[in-house]
Protein backbone atom coordinates (compact mmCIF):
# COMPACT_ATOMS: atom_id res chain seq x y z
CA UNK A 1 0.00 0.00 0.00
CA UNK A 2 1.27 3.46 -0.93
CA UNK A 3 0.93 6.20 1.69
CA UNK A 4 0.67 9.97 1.58
CA UNK A 5 2.23 11.57 4.66
CA UNK A 6 1.82 15.22 5.59
CA UNK A 7 4.15 17.69 7.28
CA UNK A 8 2.19 17.09 10.48
CA UNK A 9 2.79 13.34 10.20
CA UNK A 10 6.54 13.91 9.80
CA UNK A 11 6.63 16.21 12.83
CA UNK A 12 4.83 13.57 14.90
CA UNK A 13 6.97 10.64 13.82
CA UNK A 14 10.63 11.73 13.85
CA UNK A 15 12.83 14.08 15.82
CA UNK A 16 16.42 15.28 15.68
CA UNK A 17 17.78 12.12 17.31
CA UNK A 18 16.17 9.99 14.60
CA UNK A 19 17.54 12.33 11.94
CA UNK A 20 21.08 12.17 13.34
CA UNK A 21 21.01 8.37 13.38
CA UNK A 22 19.56 8.14 9.86
CA UNK A 23 22.01 10.61 8.32
CA UNK A 24 25.06 9.09 9.98
CA UNK A 25 24.15 5.62 8.73
CA UNK A 26 23.35 6.92 5.25
CA UNK A 27 26.72 8.64 4.92
CA UNK A 28 28.60 5.57 6.10
CA UNK A 29 26.71 3.36 3.65
CA UNK A 30 27.33 5.85 0.86
CA UNK A 31 31.09 5.65 1.40
CA UNK A 32 30.94 1.84 1.35
CA UNK A 33 29.07 1.71 -1.96
CA UNK A 34 25.80 0.55 -0.41
CA UNK A 35 24.01 3.68 -1.60
CA UNK A 36 24.29 6.06 -4.55
CA UNK A 37 23.51 9.77 -4.67
CA UNK A 38 22.67 11.98 -7.66
CA UNK A 39 23.24 15.74 -7.12
CA UNK A 40 20.43 18.23 -7.56
CA UNK A 41 19.37 19.44 -11.00
CA UNK A 42 17.16 22.43 -11.72
CA UNK A 43 14.60 23.23 -14.40
CA UNK A 44 13.79 26.94 -14.63
CA UNK A 45 10.49 28.27 -15.91
CA UNK A 46 8.87 31.67 -15.90
CA UNK A 47 8.67 32.56 -12.21
CA UNK A 48 9.42 29.05 -10.95
CA UNK A 49 12.30 26.63 -10.44
CA UNK A 50 11.82 22.86 -10.14
CA UNK A 51 14.61 21.23 -8.14
CA UNK A 52 15.08 17.44 -8.14
CA UNK A 53 17.59 15.14 -6.45
CA UNK A 54 17.68 11.35 -6.34
CA UNK A 55 19.36 8.47 -4.57
CA UNK A 56 19.34 4.70 -4.28
CA UNK A 57 19.70 3.03 -0.89
CA UNK A 58 20.46 -0.66 -1.33
CA UNK A 59 20.71 -1.09 2.43
CA UNK A 60 17.11 0.12 2.81
CA UNK A 61 15.67 -1.52 -0.29
CA UNK A 62 14.48 1.86 -1.52
CA UNK A 63 15.15 4.40 -4.23
CA UNK A 64 13.70 7.88 -4.23
CA UNK A 65 13.51 11.41 -5.49
CA UNK A 66 12.94 14.65 -3.67
CA UNK A 67 11.35 17.33 -5.85
CA UNK A 68 10.52 20.84 -4.80
CA UNK A 69 9.41 24.05 -6.40
CA UNK A 70 10.44 27.56 -5.50
CA UNK A 71 8.50 30.64 -6.56
CA UNK A 72 8.46 34.23 -5.38
CA UNK A 73 5.82 33.26 -2.81
CA UNK A 74 6.74 29.81 -1.49
CA UNK A 75 8.73 26.60 -1.62
CA UNK A 76 6.95 23.22 -1.72
CA UNK A 77 8.74 19.93 -1.05
CA UNK A 78 7.80 16.29 -1.74
CA UNK A 79 9.74 13.06 -1.34
CA UNK A 80 8.81 10.04 -3.48
CA UNK A 81 9.93 6.62 -2.23
CA UNK A 82 9.93 3.46 -4.37
CA UNK A 83 10.44 -0.16 -3.39
CA UNK A 84 13.69 -1.29 -4.96
CA UNK A 85 12.67 -4.87 -5.65
CA UNK A 86 9.46 -4.02 -7.54
CA UNK A 87 9.75 -0.35 -8.50
CA UNK A 88 6.41 0.24 -6.78
CA UNK A 89 5.72 3.69 -5.31
CA UNK A 90 5.39 3.23 -1.55
CA UNK A 91 5.18 6.77 -0.22
CA UNK A 92 4.74 10.42 -1.07
CA UNK A 93 5.90 12.55 1.86
CA UNK A 94 5.60 16.29 2.32
CA UNK A 95 9.24 17.08 2.94
CA UNK A 96 9.80 20.62 4.18
CA UNK A 97 10.27 19.71 7.85
CA UNK A 98 12.03 16.49 6.86
CA UNK A 99 14.55 18.53 4.86
CA UNK A 100 15.12 20.92 7.74
CA UNK A 101 15.77 17.99 10.08
CA UNK A 102 18.21 16.24 7.78
CA UNK A 103 20.10 19.46 7.03
CA UNK A 104 20.53 20.13 10.73
CA UNK A 105 21.42 16.51 11.37
CA UNK A 106 24.14 16.58 8.70
CA UNK A 107 25.84 19.46 10.50
CA UNK A 108 25.36 17.54 13.74
CA UNK A 109 27.09 14.49 12.30
CA UNK A 110 29.91 16.71 11.01
CA UNK A 111 30.32 18.33 14.41
CA UNK A 112 30.38 14.95 16.16
CA UNK A 113 33.50 14.13 14.13
CA UNK A 114 35.09 17.55 13.69
CA UNK A 115 34.16 19.94 16.52
CA UNK A 116 36.07 20.22 19.81
CA UNK A 117 34.47 17.68 22.18
CA UNK A 118 34.15 20.24 24.97
CA UNK A 119 32.60 22.97 22.79
CA UNK A 120 30.08 24.76 25.00
CA UNK A 121 29.36 27.81 22.86
CA UNK A 122 28.59 28.52 19.23
CA UNK A 123 27.82 31.35 16.89
CA UNK A 124 24.85 31.20 14.55
CA UNK A 125 24.11 33.36 11.52
CA UNK A 126 20.45 33.20 10.55
CA UNK A 127 17.18 33.08 12.47
CA UNK A 128 14.91 31.02 10.21
CA UNK A 129 13.73 27.41 10.23
CA UNK A 130 17.08 26.05 9.06
CA UNK A 131 18.82 27.89 11.88
CA UNK A 132 16.47 26.20 14.36
CA UNK A 133 17.42 22.68 13.32
CA UNK A 134 21.09 23.58 13.04
CA UNK A 135 21.08 24.73 16.66
CA UNK A 136 19.09 21.71 17.82
CA UNK A 137 21.49 19.30 16.11
CA UNK A 138 24.61 20.95 17.51
CA UNK A 139 23.14 20.88 21.01
CA UNK A 140 22.45 17.16 20.58
CA UNK A 141 26.09 16.29 19.85
CA UNK A 142 28.06 18.83 21.90
CA UNK A 143 27.55 20.26 25.44
CA UNK A 144 26.33 23.63 24.17
CA UNK A 145 25.28 25.99 26.95
CA UNK A 146 25.27 29.31 25.10
CA UNK A 147 24.66 30.37 21.50
CA UNK A 148 25.08 33.82 19.98
CA UNK A 149 22.71 34.49 17.08
CA UNK A 150 23.02 37.25 14.51
CA UNK A 151 20.68 38.11 11.68
CA UNK A 152 19.90 41.42 10.00
CA UNK A 153 16.39 41.68 11.41
CA UNK A 154 16.60 42.58 15.10
CA UNK A 155 13.03 41.54 15.89
CA UNK A 156 13.45 38.12 14.26
CA UNK A 157 16.73 37.33 15.99
CA UNK A 158 15.29 38.41 19.35
CA UNK A 159 12.21 36.21 18.86
CA UNK A 160 14.42 33.34 17.71
CA UNK A 161 16.63 33.66 20.78
CA UNK A 162 13.70 33.65 23.19
CA UNK A 163 12.00 30.72 21.50
CA UNK A 164 15.10 28.53 21.16
CA UNK A 165 16.23 29.30 24.71
CA UNK A 166 12.95 27.80 25.94
CA UNK A 167 12.99 24.90 23.50
CA UNK A 168 16.57 23.77 24.11
CA UNK A 169 17.05 24.95 27.70
CA UNK A 170 20.22 26.85 26.83
CA UNK A 171 21.10 30.54 26.74
CA UNK A 172 20.56 31.95 23.24
CA UNK A 173 21.80 35.51 23.00
CA UNK A 174 20.77 37.85 20.16
CA UNK A 175 23.73 40.01 19.16
CA UNK A 176 23.91 43.29 17.27
CA UNK A 177 27.25 42.79 15.53
CA UNK A 178 28.30 39.83 13.36
CA UNK A 179 31.66 39.72 15.15
CA UNK A 180 29.88 38.56 18.29
CA UNK A 181 28.62 35.44 16.51
CA UNK A 182 32.05 34.49 15.17
CA UNK A 183 34.93 35.77 17.28
CA UNK A 184 36.82 33.12 19.24
CA UNK A 185 33.97 30.60 19.21
CA UNK A 186 34.57 26.85 18.76
CA UNK A 187 31.66 26.40 16.31
CA UNK A 188 30.24 28.89 13.82
CA UNK A 189 27.17 28.03 11.74
CA UNK A 190 25.83 29.94 8.74
CA UNK A 191 22.22 29.26 7.74
CA UNK A 192 21.21 32.33 5.77
CA UNK A 193 19.98 33.36 2.33
CA UNK A 194 22.77 35.90 1.95
CA UNK A 195 24.52 36.33 -1.37
CA UNK A 196 27.57 37.89 0.33
CA UNK A 197 29.89 36.60 3.10
CA UNK A 198 28.32 37.08 6.52
CA UNK A 199 31.49 37.34 8.62
CA UNK A 200 35.21 38.06 8.34
CA UNK A 201 37.30 34.91 8.45
CA UNK A 202 40.02 36.67 10.44
CA UNK A 203 37.67 36.55 13.43
CA UNK A 204 37.73 32.75 13.67
CA UNK A 205 39.40 30.92 16.54
CA UNK A 206 42.32 28.65 15.65
CA UNK A 207 40.34 25.45 16.20
CA UNK A 208 36.91 26.59 15.00
CA UNK A 209 34.56 24.39 13.04
CA UNK A 210 32.52 26.36 10.49
CA UNK A 211 29.34 24.70 9.23
CA UNK A 212 28.09 26.53 6.12
CA UNK A 213 24.66 25.34 4.99
CA UNK A 214 22.77 28.32 3.58
CA UNK A 215 24.02 28.53 0.00
CA UNK A 216 23.48 25.91 -2.69
CA UNK A 217 23.86 28.28 -5.64
CA UNK A 218 27.16 29.28 -7.26
CA UNK A 219 26.01 32.92 -7.13
CA UNK A 220 25.76 32.92 -3.31
CA UNK A 221 28.54 32.77 -0.73
CA UNK A 222 28.21 32.92 3.07
CA UNK A 223 31.98 32.45 3.57
CA UNK A 224 34.74 34.82 2.53
CA UNK A 225 38.09 33.89 0.99
CA UNK A 226 39.87 34.51 4.30
CA UNK A 227 37.87 31.68 5.87
CA UNK A 228 38.73 29.33 3.00
CA UNK A 229 42.39 30.35 3.06
CA UNK A 230 42.71 29.90 6.83
CA UNK A 231 40.95 26.52 6.87
CA UNK A 232 43.31 23.60 7.33
CA UNK A 233 40.55 21.18 6.38
CA UNK A 234 37.68 21.46 3.89
CA UNK A 235 34.98 18.80 4.34
CA UNK A 236 31.98 18.50 2.00
CA UNK A 237 28.80 16.49 2.23
CA UNK A 238 29.57 15.68 -1.43
CA UNK A 239 32.49 17.09 -3.39
CA UNK A 240 30.63 16.54 -6.67
CA UNK A 241 27.55 18.36 -5.42
CA UNK A 242 29.62 21.18 -3.93
CA UNK A 243 31.47 21.66 -7.20
CA UNK A 244 28.07 22.15 -8.84
CA UNK A 245 26.51 24.39 -6.21
CA UNK A 246 28.79 25.75 -3.47
CA UNK A 247 29.30 29.42 -4.21
CA UNK A 248 31.41 29.72 -1.05
CA UNK A 249 34.41 28.42 -3.00
CA UNK A 250 34.03 30.33 -6.28
CA UNK A 251 36.10 33.40 -5.42
CA UNK A 252 38.77 31.33 -3.66
CA UNK A 253 39.08 29.14 -6.76
CA UNK A 254 39.31 32.21 -8.99
CA UNK A 255 42.07 33.70 -6.81
CA UNK A 256 44.03 30.44 -6.68
CA UNK A 257 43.84 29.99 -2.91
CA UNK A 258 41.72 26.83 -3.08
CA UNK A 259 41.51 23.76 -5.27
CA UNK A 260 39.21 20.78 -5.03
CA UNK A 261 42.02 18.35 -4.23
CA UNK A 262 41.87 19.76 -0.69
CA UNK A 263 38.28 18.66 -0.14
CA UNK A 264 37.35 15.51 1.79
CA UNK A 265 33.88 13.99 1.93
CA UNK A 266 32.14 13.65 5.28
CA UNK A 267 31.00 10.16 4.31
CA UNK A 268 34.60 8.95 4.05
CA UNK A 269 35.29 10.27 7.56
CA UNK A 270 32.18 8.57 8.96
CA UNK A 271 33.22 5.29 7.29
CA UNK A 272 36.78 5.54 8.63
CA UNK A 273 38.28 5.89 5.17
CA UNK A 274 39.68 9.40 5.81
CA UNK A 275 40.97 11.09 8.92
CA UNK A 276 40.85 14.78 9.75
CA UNK A 277 42.87 15.89 12.76
CA UNK A 278 40.93 19.01 13.66
CA UNK A 279 42.44 19.83 17.07
CA UNK A 280 43.99 23.29 16.94
CA UNK A 281 43.00 23.74 13.30
CA UNK A 282 40.19 25.51 11.45
CA UNK A 283 37.80 23.19 9.62
CA UNK A 284 35.12 24.20 7.14
CA UNK A 285 32.20 21.85 6.61
CA UNK A 286 30.17 22.73 3.53
CA UNK A 287 26.75 21.15 3.05
CA UNK A 288 24.51 21.61 0.02
CA UNK A 289 22.13 18.74 0.83
CA UNK A 290 21.99 15.15 -0.44
CA UNK A 291 19.01 13.07 -1.51
CA UNK A 292 20.39 10.00 0.27
CA UNK A 293 19.86 11.88 3.55
CA UNK A 294 16.22 12.57 2.65
CA UNK A 295 15.62 8.96 1.65
CA UNK A 296 17.23 7.64 4.83
CA UNK A 297 15.05 9.80 7.06
CA UNK A 298 12.02 9.30 4.84
CA UNK A 299 12.44 5.55 5.21
CA UNK A 300 12.26 5.95 8.98
CA UNK A 301 9.15 8.12 8.66
CA UNK A 302 7.48 5.49 6.50
CA UNK A 303 8.41 2.66 8.86
CA UNK A 304 6.94 4.47 11.86
CA UNK A 305 3.84 5.58 9.94
CA UNK A 306 3.05 1.99 9.02
CA UNK A 307 3.57 0.85 12.62
CA UNK A 308 1.31 3.61 13.99
CA UNK A 309 -1.33 3.50 11.28
CA UNK A 310 -0.71 7.05 10.07
CA UNK A 311 -0.98 8.36 6.53
CA UNK A 312 -3.57 8.39 3.77
CA UNK A 313 -3.62 5.37 1.40
CA UNK A 314 -3.04 6.26 -2.22
CA UNK A 315 -5.05 4.53 -5.00
CA UNK A 316 -2.03 3.05 -6.80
Amino acid sequence: MSLFLTEHDVEQLVDMRAALDAVQEALGRLAKGEAANVPRVRAKGDGIVLHSMSAAADYLGLVGTKCYTTTRDAARFHLFLYEQSSGRLVAVIEANHLGQLRTGATSGVAASWLAPPSAGELGLFGSGYQAETQLAALCAVRPIKRAFVYSRDEARRTDFAERMSRQLAIEVVPVDRPQEAAEELPIVVTATTSRQPVFDGSWLAEEALVCAVGSNWLQRAELDTTTIRRADHIVCDSVKACRNEAGDFVEALHRGIFDWSRAVELSSIVAGQSQVHARGRITVFKSVGLAIEDIALGSRVLELARAQGLGVPLPF
